[in-house]
């Protein structure tokens, strides 16, 4: 008996998760977390200089590239952190099915991971 897929909401946590781990051991301080899927940002968080992030973070399918945000939508996230003298930080996460990269994984089973870390977005207007 197979085990069931993870849920769209069960990646966005499995997302958010390696993504805070991540946070967390470059130093980043939480000040506020929404889990809540397409709620953004998913993290509010400081770093030792008291700066304010909005960590934007995106589950996808494992694929060849690196996984993308909307450019035109982060705009409007930008202008937000811009309003709150904040700085945006994406975070792209692929899962996969361990023998099949194009499925989602299964709940408690083993996955295929791709994630690049951190990508601090410029937000500063052109």
């Amino acid at each position: 008996m197979s085990k069931k897929r993870l849920s769209e909401q069960e990646l966005h946590n499995l997302a958010m998760n390696i993504v805070g781990k991540d946070l967390k051991a470059q130093g980043f301080e939480f000040l506020a977390v929404n889990s809540q899927l397409k709620r953004h940002p998913q993290f509010v968080c400081i770093d030792n200089k008291n700066q304010r992030y909005f960590v934007i973070v995106k589950a996808g399918n494992i694929s060849d590239f690196s996984i993308q945000y909307d450019v035109i939508w982060m705009e409007t996230i930008k202008e937000h952190a811009r309003k709150n003298q904040a700085k945006v930080i994406f975070a792209g996460v692929g899962l996969g099915d361990k023998n099949n990269k194009t499925k989602p994984p299964r709940l408690n089973e083993e996955y295929l991971l791709q994630y690049e870390g951190l990508n601090y977005l410029d937000i500063e207007l052109n």
